[in-house]
């Protein structure tokens, strides 16, 4: 026996996913994707599932809102038996979610309850998680809060970023939805209820929180530093000679021995070719790896501090705790 299912995705996490289900034996009845969007200068952004979708003769359905009554007649029309979420980007209604009779699933990107929300991945980089994984959940009107059919874990790597980690999780999904789909099929699926003692939340990123908070450990600053790869990438002011600013990309840092001077969060210890590029932290420093002035390729630190003349002292970030703007470098 196999189930007809309605896939509602968009974007990297959830095309494995709908790729998987497409060769599965069950029967993709459609597809649900966000509208086309159109970036700064008209640059029209590709959707890779609607790509997919088209090219093996799936329908596309890209409302503005799933859940107007014009859109819940199209959802119904397509007679699905299930409906599969995965990082579609809007809230589903109690109507809605009535529609198939199998009801929703949702393929999350945490170990639920763990992280609740539009960002797991990036809020499990961000509080220096040892592991991550995907939870695959039933739908319920409060946001993540369902029954978990399945689950999946896996160590999240040194040094890696938000989107490898997406990559990755990505990966770990399609075999997992499938297996709780054939469960779903057979009648014995079990869900788990979510610990409310447990919940975590991960809500919509920012893009100011790409601004580097040196006043952090120098582990939170490296954890930082890697949750806002991609977006919206992690950056800081150079407060430079002669008082110029300059904005720069800081993307890979090592945390070094606490044992350090007693400076300010921010400023500049080492700018040479023996130790390098170490900044001062809350708690420790870090070197700096590798960086990216505005309007410049990624370079390593080495290969800045050849083209800038930098003295210890100087800083990154906002004014250091007690500085007066006449004291500015």
């Amino acid at each position: 026996m196999s189930l007809k299912l309605l896939m509602m995705g968009t974007g990297t996490f959830a095309l494995p996913t709908f790729l998987r289900l497409c060769d599965s034996p069950h029967d993709v009845v459609g597809l649900v994707t966000q509208p086309d969007r159109t970036g700064r200068g008209h640059h029209q952004h590709v959707n890779e599932m609607k790509q997919a979708a088209e090219a093996r003769g799936i329908v596309v359905f890209q409302p503005d809102s799933a859940n107007q009554a014009d859109s819940l007649e199209r959802l119904r029309d397509f007679d699905a038996d299930l409906f599969v979420v995965a990082a579609y980007g809007q809230i589903l209604s109690a109507r809605l979610l009535r529609t198939p009779p199998l009801g929703a699933i949702n393929v999350h990107a945490s170990l639920l309850p763990k992280y609740r929300g539009a960002a797991p991945i990036v809020y499990a980089l961000l509080n220096g998680e040892a592991e991550t994984g995907v939870s695959i959940f039933r739908i319920e009107p409060k946001l993540d809060a369902g029954p978990v059919l399945g689950m999946r874990s896996t160590e999240i790597r040194p040094k890696e970023t938000a989107g490898e980690l997406e990559l990755r999780l990505a990966e770990l999904a399609p075999e997992l939805t499938l297996n709780v789909i054939d469960q779903l099929d057979a009648g014995t699926a079990t869900g788990v209820v979510q610990d409310a003692q447990q919940v975590t939340t991960a809500p919509k990123l920012r893009k100011e929180q790409g601004e580097i908070d040196w006043s952090q450990s120098s582990h939170r600053v490296e954890c930082q530093i890697l949750a806002m790869q991609p977006w919206p990438k992690p950056y800081t002011l150079l407060h430079a000679a002669g008082g110029k600013t300059v904005r720069i990309l800081i993307l890979d840092v090592d945390p070094v021995d606490d044992s350090v001077e007693e400076a300010p969060p921010g400023s500049l210890l080492s700018v040479d070719g023996v130790d390098g590029l170490v900044v001062r932290t809350g708690s420790g420093a870090v070197r700096v790896n590798r960086l990216q002035p505005e309007g410049k390729r990624v370079m390593s630190s080495a290969e800045f501090l050849r083209g800038h003349q930098l003295f210890p002292g100087q800083w990154f970030g906002g004014l250091p705790s007690g500085t007066a703007d006449a004291d500015r470098v």
